[in-house]
């Protein structure tokens, strides 16, 4: 129900050409699993390769099936067009920093499971299969990949 909910308020606020500033994210570098699930979560490792080809698929995945554009924006810094309703504010997902303290498996625990208090609703299973968050988590890793 809380995913429809939050896909219904998206949907609206951009068919209504909505524009304004998210509110600043809290606690960029805090993890957003909780404390009993995240060694298990850490424990978790991507089954694929982040291949240019998976690399491709991944931001296929985040700019359509997965919406996440829609809050992260495209670039990935939060600044999606849904953004401004939510608060706090959708992660930044090129924060270095951010990226370099969480595990691939802690990423796919919140595309799975959603962050409570936030507008990260669980995305897996219902609107991507775990094979397409961990392509899609490929591609929000390529943001902070050396040399960019």
């Amino acid at each position: 129900m809380r995913t429809l909910v939050s896909v219904g308020l998206i949907s609206a606020l951009l068919s209504a050409g909505t524009v304004a500033v998210a509110a600043p994210e809290k606690d960029p570098l805090k993890s957003r699993v909780p404390e009993n699930q995240r060694e298990a979560a850490k424990k978790l490792s991507t089954p694929l390769k982040a291949t240019t080809e998976v690399v491709a698929e991944g931001k296929t995945l985040y700019e359509g099936k997965g919406a996440c554009f829609n809050c992260h924006g495209k670039s990935g810094k939060g600044d999606g067009p849904a953004a401004a309703a939510l608060d706090p504010g959708p992660r930044d997902l090129t924060n270095c920093q951010f990226q370099s303290k969480r595990s691939d498996g802690e990423l796919l625990w919140v595309i799975k499971n959603g962050i409570p208090g936030t507008g990260m609703v669980s995305l897996s299973p219902a609107a991507v299969t775990e094979e397409e968050a961990w392509k899609t988590i490929a591609y929000i890793r390529s943001f902070c990949a050396k040399g960019k």
